[in-house]
């Protein structure tokens, strides 16, 4: 099983660009959103609150993922998550399903195409093309920054 300065080591080897970087600091974190979005508006019909349904299905075997990989980083991800679960269910609410779902569709396909263009630039193909689980690891990646930069332990 691989570390988490593995799988670290591994998505950045990809991305060294600055440009590319810059576009993943944006992209990354939109595209989890937007999924997390997305998955919100799979109509699941279990207990009256709303809150369990495929986006916080697919969260919690998001956070088991990271649990394995690093314990600081799934605080990271419990914290980050639920405020993306939170406010998409505001949106989902307040905007209506239809409207919402559209919006999170041109959302996610225009920073999918941003990601792709900072990969020519790159000159590399994305990481998940090589293993899915890199699509786990992108947002771990960046926030592994993060923690550096405030002086926290991620592994």
């Amino acid at each position: 099983m691989k570390t988490v300065d593995d799988w670290l080591l591994l998505y950045g080897r990809d991305h060294q660009n600055p440009t590319n970087k810059l576009i993943h600091w944006f992209c990354v974190p939109v595209i989890m959103f937007t999924v997390l979005g997305l998955l919100w508006c799979i109509p699941l019909h279990y207990g009256t609150s709303g809150w369990i349904n495929a986006a916080t299905i697919f969260y919690a075997f998001a956070l088991i993922f990271y649990l394995r990989l690093s314990i600081p980083l799934f605080a990271g991800f419990l914290v980050i998550g639920g405020i993306m679960l939170y406010l998409n269910s505001l949106l989902y609410n307040s905007i209506g399903a239809e409207t919402y779902l559209y919006i999170l569709i041109g959302v996610f396909v225009f920073a999918w195409i941003l990601q792709f263009i900072g990969h020519k630039i790159e000159g590399q193909k994305p990481s998940f093309f090589e293993d899915m689980q890199f699509l786990l690891i992108g947002p771990a990646w960046l926030m592994h920054f993060v923690f550096k930069k405030m002086g926290i332990k991620y592994n």
